[in-house]
């Protein structure tokens, strides 16, 4: 491993500054030279694949005790950023009135990584690509921009159908992002300006042009909480892999329905395992509202959520296997007891 200094943040500004103090250059925040270090799973494990190479390391864990609650007030949940996953999946409040989070993070990682990873690191965590993270293929756009993307032509079985670009096709690999997306979630981002709020959706950049800009987050940013609306009681996350623990998904989705008299009166779908980024499946949204259920509805609705969807040489299974996960988690969303 490279040698790194390391910085111990104790209040929100001197993270903030640390962080920005690294961007001069107008590095992509991915690429910045000083990172943040919270949970650690993703970062260190990258930092010892020679990935990630950053000059200062800013722990920013003293920041918990302010960034760590699970508050849920009336009809809203804010979430902090640095709440382990294992202590969110866990709060039966959260399993009560949003089970979609619960399941989300119960069913990413080892218990043991739960119970270090905290949800703002579990949102930012980069791809599982294979060609990103070994760095004997130089052609890897999002790690070298410029280089091209080996995967197109390569062995691309875990990568995306929907959102990519001629520049990458890597898979956005998190559970809990889908979860979020699926119930309009606002991220809450701290920066040399003070708190700023925006979208959840609007957090991740598909990768277009520029795969190696992977987020809206400026420099010096970091992601404080999450804030939902309401209550979504009935809503699920469902995920198919390759084994039944400890393994990302080949495709997923996250599914919450307000149903009155056996009528969807508002439905979010969101897909994992499938896309460039946490992808909201409006079209199948779209169809599915205001209309009774059965599962004729399902099926329109999961071929409406893969109708642009693009499949390669090893990745093409993937786009049937998607409309079976999106039609089998409206089934349970819909026949859910609450």
């Amino acid at each position: 491993m490279r040698s790194f200094s390391y910085q111990r943040a104790t209040d929100a500004g001197a993270a903030v500054s640390a962080l920005a103090s690294s961007t001069s250059d107008n590095n992509p925040l991915t690429l910045a030279t000083a990172q943040p270090l919270a949970g650690g799973t993703t970062l260190i494990d990258l930092m010892k694949l020679d990935v990630m190479r950053p000059a200062t390391i800013v722990d920013i864990n003293p920041l918990a005790r302010s960034w760590s609650a699970i508050d849920l007030g009336g009809d809203n949940l804010r979430l902090g950023a640095l709440a382990k996953m294992s202590d969110v999946a866990g709060n039966t409040e959260v399993q009560r009135s949003y089970p979609v989070i619960a399941s989300s993070l119960k069913l990413a990682a080892s218990p043991q990584l739960r119970n270090m990873a905290t949800l703002g690191g579990n949102v930012m965590q980069r791809t599982r690509c294979s060609y990103f993270r070994d760095i004997s293929y130089e052609n890897c756009n999002k790690r070298n921009p410029g280089a091209g993307c080996a995967a197109m032509d390569g062995f691309n079985r875990m990568h995306a159908v929907l959102g990519t670009s001629d520049q990458c096709i890597a898979t956005y690999p998190g559970d809990f992002a889908q979860a979020l997306i699926a119930l309009d979630a606002m991220v809450e981002i701290t920066g040399k300006s003070g708190t700023r709020s925006l979208p959840f959706a609007q957090l991740h950049k598909p990768p277009g042009d520029s795969p190696e800009i992977e987020t809206t987050l400026q420099p010096g940013e970091l992601i404080s909480g999450f804030a939902i609306s309401g209550r979504w009681p009935r809503s699920v996350y469902l995920k198919a892999r390759d084994r039944q623990s400890y393994e990302f998904a080949l495709s997923s989705a996250a599914i919450a329905l307000d149903v009155q008299d056996g009528v969807i009166r508002d439905a979010r779908i969101a897909l994992g395992g499938v896309a460039t980024v946490p992808w909201r499946a409006r079209e199948a949204e779209a169809l599915v509202k205001g209309q009774q259920f059965d599962d004729g509805l399902a099926q329109r609705a999961a071929d409406a959520a893969f109708a642009d969807a693009k499949g390669r040489r090893h990745n093409a299974f993937k786009i049937a296997l998607g409309r079976r996960v999106v039609a089998r988690a409206l089934q349970q969303a819909v026949t859910m007891e609450i």
